[in-house]
């Protein structure tokens, strides 16, 4: 792969989806996993409560099956939410929930990304709700310089076709990542990067724009307001998942 496609030189990148993170994660020392509506929102959520999140693939028949190798109750869809299965990709559901130790929390588009880099970079889950102590805690390790890049990975949704479709809720969360790490030690981003940044912090009420976003409609409109509430939660988390052994844990 030519350089020029994995923002070679720079210290802080971003990239989109499965394909963007694959094609970043061979040249970076950290991966950053952006999923705001909702997987890395629930991660956060999960992980304050003390739950490792084993993320997994969407729709996969085998996710029974891990979970049960992994000793973890398995998170099942918005809408397939009942009192035997209490947990979901939904935050808010997940506030409600029960407390369990372990938790499989499968995605189409976050969870996917993060369980498909599980063997190469450290990987991070980063949100709205946490991006500043995420983008702290990188420039205290290190990351973001020429010498140990980071890659931003903005997850996206998906069109009903299955191709990428770049989502704003997760551009600003990216942003918002890179914002503070380019205070706190990153160096060189990339002219993406750079424009993810400038995109959050030039926002007037970056969750206004969220909960007015087609995805944020989307959740609303189907009757998960809450969930776009938790996600427009700004900075109120300390949590930074390192995904460890295959589970996202608060890091140390």
């Amino acid at each position: 792969m030519n350089d020029v496609f994995v923002q070679a030189g720079h210290g802080v990148r971003v990239e989109w989806g499965p394909v963007g993170a694959e094609r970043l994660a061979g040249d970076v020392a950290c991966l950053v996993v952006v999923d705001v509506l909702s997987f890395t929102t629930a991660v956060t959520v999960a992980v304050e409560a003390g739950t490792q999140v084993f993320p997994y693939r969407w729709q996969d028949d085998s996710a029974a099956g891990f979970a049960e190798q992994v000793d973890a109750a398995l998170a099942v869809g918005r809408r397939g939410v009942t009192e035997a299965s209490p947990w979901s990709l939904s935050p808010a559901a997940l506030r409600r929930a029960p407390f369990t130790p372990r938790l499989v929390l499968p995605s189409p588009n976050g969870s996917a990304i993060a369980a498909a880099a599980a063997e190469g970079s450290t990987v991070v889950a980063a949100s709205l709700r946490n991006a500043t102590a995420v983008g702290r805690w990188l420039g205290a390790h290190g990351y973001g310089t020429i010498e140990r890049p980071v890659g931003v990975i903005a997850a996206g949704e998906r069109w009903p076709d299955g191709s990428l479709r770049p989502a704003l809720e997760d551009l600003l969360g990216a942003g918002a990542v890179i914002a503070v790490l380019l205070e706190y030690g990153g160096e060189v981003p990339s002219p993406e990067a750079a424009m993810a940044a400038a995109a959050f912090t030039g926002a007037p009420d970056p969750g206004a724009a969220v909960v007015s976003s087609s995805s944020g409609r989307e959740l609303i409109e189907g009757g998960y307001a809450e969930d776009v509430a938790v996600a427009t939660e700004l900075g109120v988390s300390r949590v930074v998942p390192v995904l460890t052994d295959g589970a996202f844990v608060g890091a140390g």
